[in-house]
Formats: C-alpha cells, sequence, structure tokens
C-alpha cells in the first residue's frame, strides 16, 4: 500500500475556479494565468448545467447542505471556460472537477474533451462523478436512478472513442456502431472520478486514473483513501497508478494523515476577491497549502 511520508512534495491546483467571480472573462484570465506564474499544477472547474430553484437534495460537501454561494451562483460550463483560460496559458493543467457525465451522452463529452486537449497541447484531466442532484437530472432529462453504472459505462465509451481507428459498443446503457472520432487527444485524457462515497473511492480504484474525495479529510480521508488502494490491488492494478487529489490540508493534523498517504495533488478554493487582488490572494492560499506543519 503506498506511502510516501517525508519523500513526496504534491501538486497544487485551484478548485471553482470557474464559479461565481470566475465566470466574469477578465477574472478568469487574471486567475489562470497567475495561477501559472506562480507554479499552481492545475485548475479544477465544476459543472452544473442548472442548479434548481429548490434543490429538494442536500448537497454532500458542506455542512450545511447547500450548495456554496446559492442556487443562483454562475457556474459557467466548464469545458467552454476551460478552452477560454487555455488559450491564454501555456503550461497549467485544465480540469473538470467533476463534470456529471451521466447526464450527457459520453461520445459528445469525448468530443469535447478530445478537441480542447489537442487545442491546448494535451493539458486536460477529465474528472467524472455520479451526480447528486436528482432535480438537475430531472430538468435534462436524464435518468438519476441508474447514474453509477451509467457513469462507469461512459467511462468505458469514452477511452473507446479516443483510441485508434473505429470503435463501438453495445452496453447496457451506452450503445453505438462503430465510429471514427476525430481529433483524438494528444496522448490520452487521464480520468479521474470524484465522490465521497465508499462506492465512488472503490469504482476509482477499479477503472479510473485518479480519485478526488473532496473535503474529506484527517480518518475519513485515510479510510476512503485506502479503500480505493484495496479495490485498485483486487482489480490487479497497482495502487499508485491511481492519483489522490484532496483538498488542501487546514490543519497540521490534516497535513500529517495527507503525507502518510503521499497524496498526489492538493487543491484549495479561487479566491472571490476583486481582479486586481487574485494574485496576491493565490499566493497566500499557496503558501498556507504547502507550509502546514508537515512535509509532503
Amino acid at each position: 500500500m503506498k506511502s510516501t511520508k517525508g519523500t513526496h512534495t504534491p501538486q497544487v491546483g485551484v478548485m471553482f475556479a470557474n464559479s461565481a467571480r470566475g465566470a466574469e472573462p477578465a477574472h478568469a484570465l487574471e486567475l489562470a494565468t497567475a495561477a501559472e506564474d506562480l507554479g499552481l499544477e492545475s485548475l479544477w472547474a465544476v459543472q452544473h448545467v442548472v442548479v434548481p430553484a429548490e434543490p429538494g437534495s442536500e448537497y454532500p460537501y458542506s455542512d450545511s447542505g447547500t450548495v456554496p454561494g446559492g442556487a443562483a451562483v454562475p457556474i459557467p460550463d466548464p469545458l467552454i471556460w476551460l478552452a477560454w483560460v487555455g488559450a491564454a496559458t501555456r503550461r497549467i493543467r485544465l480540469a473538470t472537477g467533476i463534470l456529471v457525465l451521466p447526464q450527457q451522452h459520453p461520445l459528445v463529452v469525448a468530443k469535447q474533451v478530445a478537441t480542447l486537449d489537442r487545442l491546448t497541447g494535451g493539458r486536460c484531466i477529465l474528472g467524472v462523478g455520479a451526480g447528486w442532484l436528482r432535480k438537475e437530472f430531472d430538468s435534462l432529462g436524464a435518468e438519476f436512478d441508474h447514474r453509477a453504472p451509467r457513469l462507469e459505462e461512459g467511462i468505458e465509451a469514452l477511452r473507446r472513442a479516443w483510441a485508434e481507428g473505429p470503435s463501438e459498443m453495445d452496453g447496457t446503457h451506452v450503445r453505438f456502431a462503430a465510429v471514427h472520432m476525430e481529433p483524438r487527444p494528444v496522448a490520452g485524457v487521464p480520468i479521474h472520478i470524484g465522490g465521497h462515497t465508499p462506492a465512488a473511492a472503490r469504482r476509482a480504484g477499479r477503472i479510473a486514473d485518479g480519485f478526488f474525495p473532496m473535503n474529506i479529510q484527517g480518518d475519513d480521508l485515510r479510510r476512503i483513501v485506502t479503500s480505493t488502494r484495496e479495490a485498485a490491488e483486487q482489480a490487479g492494478r497497482d495502487p499508485a497508478d491511481v492519483e489522490i487529489t484532496a483538498v488542501a490540508p487546514r490543519t497540521p493534523a490534516e497535513a500529517e494523515v495527507q503525507a502518510e498517504l503521499g497524496v498526489d495533488r492538493v487543491v484549495f478554493a479561487a479566491p472571490q476577491v476583486p481582479v486586481p487582488e487574485i494574485r496576491d490572494a493565490l499566493a497566500a492560499r499557496l503558501e498556507r497549502a504547502t507550509t502546514q506543519s508537515v512535509r509532503f
């Protein structure tokens, strides 16, 4: 089981990069270019096509059970937003964290992501999840109850579409005859699974390139990452091949757990400040994220 305490320095990224003030073009460009200049590794853009005025489901990643900023917070399409900032940067990786794959046809997502990856020189990470907001699925005419198997088939469909030559699939939820999809990604796009449940952790271990257990820290993080790595071993995979992305530690104790686990990447929320203050705010958050009382 992976443990690299004292020998590993995680990459650092910015999550919720496209929400709230990040929806505005000047803010988005300053955030992206400042992050790249400061040496951050990645930008993570979230997806909600719509947020129902009466959600009817508890947001699983906050104590309040509500979406940060409320139902009316601006959330641009993540792939279009990443294309916008990708054109203004050259190195920083462009990630969805996360895209709700069961809400859309995987071939459409495959085309969009391959195009983005090709145009930005192979910088994409595709973070996907099953979703949690039933009324959003209902608004889009998508099926909520079988979203987990549709997610798994969707991931398989993405990989088939990105492979060389024609691809086809005859699954329970995803079916298509032999098709060509061009352009293909530069060198394949890593697929990470986001989620907070044991099922999401095991799914990532079995079939994903990474796992993003958002907002989980301490002993809970240890348990869920252990589940991911055990599932990888049971599937005949090397657990070290499944990247772990975690929210940046807030305390030395949380940092110790992340160091023990050998977390590959930490992310912190994009600062919601006026454009002239973005660079300084990012620098301050980067310092806090990487100077807890432990060496990653």
